[in-house]
């Protein structure tokens, strides 16, 4: 089963919605911001993506952050600081069952539902 998450009124999330959408790809939405994060869950994201990957750096949740959280970040900091703060994690993330994702753009998620069969 294919999840999306995200929250409902990111942009980038409604995009890569209707992008699912309008190839007939079948997948569940996972609002984070009303259904919340399990902590294995977001430590296994990290353990596959790294935190570069999984954290939005252009988002203000991170620039809220202290600067020496910035500066000292790594998984561990990173599990702790998205369990408090969802909003830090790089939206949407495509969990195809296979292998998650950070982001969207139409020509990755092309590549992405090329590549698997679903």
């Amino acid at each position: 089963m294919i999840t999306l998450y995200g929250i409902k009124n990111c942009d980038t999330v409604k995009k890569a919605r209707n992008w699912l959408d309008l190839h007939g790809i079948e997948y569940r939405f996972h609002d984070f911001r009303e259904e919340g994060l399990e902590e294995a869950a977001v430590a296994a994201w990290l353990a596959e993506l790294g935190w570069e990957q999984l954290v939005n750096k252009r988002s203000t949740s991170w620039k809220a952050l202290a600067a020496r959280d910035r500066e000292t970040m790594d998984e561990q900091s990173a599990l702790q600081a998205i369990m408090a703060q969802p909003t830090l994690i790089k939206r949407p993330l495509l969990d195809t069952g296979h292998q998650r994702f950070s982001g969207f753009s139409a020509a990755n998620y092309q590549k992405i539902f090329n590549q698997h069969t679903l």
